[in-house]
């Protein structure tokens, strides 16, 4: 396979060479490799300014990244074959990991396939395509899942914002074989069903399974409000760890839904209780009603997608916790998440410190967590670090 050259500016190769898998458009001689002789999802060989080759990447050539290392061999393109390899590398991972096959098998430019999302629920996996070259590249992404998995099903769930910038329509179809509305899955113990044709991302969010076992020593006997729930991931752990009361808060009537359902898997269905609209809402009336909790676990979907969101989105989660801290009791727990990669750890921890302050609480950190090991940090690649989720102790001053 020849491959056509993309030359980087002198001095632009160090940041790769440390382990970075990202070219800037500012970084490529335009001069002697034109980004516009590309078409994007193209491969090319990067070369350093003096020409010695540094790998293959896919490119997006109207993009501020405008190319992915796929492999730093220029002998391994991206095809069906290095898909099977980079495949089962990322498979015995999670296997080493997890006793059910239920996980996230492939993260990214973590897993070393830029673009690519694989979510397996057991005999069935959804797959998320947001780079040009991994839509170019599907039915060998196809190929490459049936080959190591054998799956009854794959689904592609190709309708997220970021394809958007690829240049890529949005759309939902079946890949292989047969895919149900609704699939199984378990974590930490629980039976969970997931709407992957019709729900949130994937249909599941396995980012924060380990987060979610850490509920259990705090909701024995305890009153517990989930507050943007969806299907139940944590009010109904929450209620098979032993919570007396799991009130779930959604917008979305197919979430909540979901949270029934998967109540009545688990033979908890008596415990819930569900709140239909707005979250903010939903807080206010609460308040008003002087209800109290023992355990509030705020999860948002993420205030800040971008950086110009910053400001607006460290506002709204000031706003959500603070809503929250005021509806538990006097010795109460809140976990607080965030899936906004823009807002740092440090910053979630200094939003919660002043509301509790203006609150006149005391406020009490007791855990820190982030993303689950199947959902691996590149260490030169922050964007790839997202989830934090900090679990705090709120006391009277």
């Amino acid at each position: 396979m020849s491959l056509p050259s993309l030359r980087l500016k002198a001095n632009a190769e160090r940041r790769l060479r440390a382990g970075h898998l990202w070219v800037y458009s500012n970084e490529v001689d335009v001069a002697a490799t034109p980004l516009s002789l590309f078409q994007p999802g193209d491969q090319a060989i990067l070369e350093m300014a003096g020409g010695k080759p540094l790998g293959i990447v896919a490119i997006s050539p109207q993009n501020l990244i405008c190319a992915r290392l796929i492999s730093r061999d220029v002998k391994h393109p991206l095809d069906k074959s290095l898909l099977v390899h980079r495949l089962n590398v990322a498979l015995s991972l999670r296997e080493r990991l997890f006793d059910a096959p239920c996980y996230r098998l492939v993260y990214g430019d973590s897993d070393l396939l830029p673009g690519l999302v694989v979510d397996r629920f057991g005999d069935h996996l959804v797959v998320q395509l947001a780079s040009a070259a991994m839509e170019r590249h599907k039915d060998a992404v196809v190929e490459a899942l049936v080959q190591v998995l054998k799956p009854a099903g794959i689904l592609f769930k190709n309708d997220s914002s970021a394809r958007d910038a690829e240049g890529l329509q949005r759309y939902v179809e079946t890949a292989f074989g047969v895919v149900p509305e609704w699939v199984s899955l378990e974590e930490n113990g629980v039976k969970f069903e997931a709407p992957v044709q019709g729900g949130q991302k994937t249909g599941w969010f396995y980012d924060h399974r380990l987060n979610r076992a850490r509920l259990a020593p705090y909701v024995k006997g305890k009153r517990v409000l989930d507050l943007f729930s969806y299907v139940g991931g944590w009010g109904v752990q929450a209620a098979v760890f032993g919570a007396s009361e799991v009130m779930c808060v959604d917008g979305s009537a197919l979430a909540l839904d979901g949270v029934e359902r998967n109540a009545a898997l688990n033979g908890v269905g008596e415990k819930m209780a569900c709140v239909e609209g707005d979250v903010f809402e939903a807080l206010k009336e609460l308040k008003a009603a002087e209800e109290r909790f023992d355990v509030i676990v705020a999860d948002p979907p993420a205030f800040i997608k971008r950086k110009k969101d910053l400001k607006n989105g460290e506002a709204a989660y000031r706003r959500l916790n603070e809503q929250a801290m005021r509806l538990l009791n006097k010795d109460g727990i809140l976990v607080s998440a965030s899936c906004s990669m823009h807002l740092p750890e440090d910053d979630l921890q200094n939003i919660l410190l002043s509301s509790a302050r203006h609150l006149d609480r005391h406020i009490q950190l007791l855990e820190r967590g982030g993303q689950g090991p199947d959902h691996p940090v590149h260490p030169a690649i922050n964007e790839t670090r997202y989830i934090k989720s900090l679990t705090c102790r709120i006391l009277p001053s």
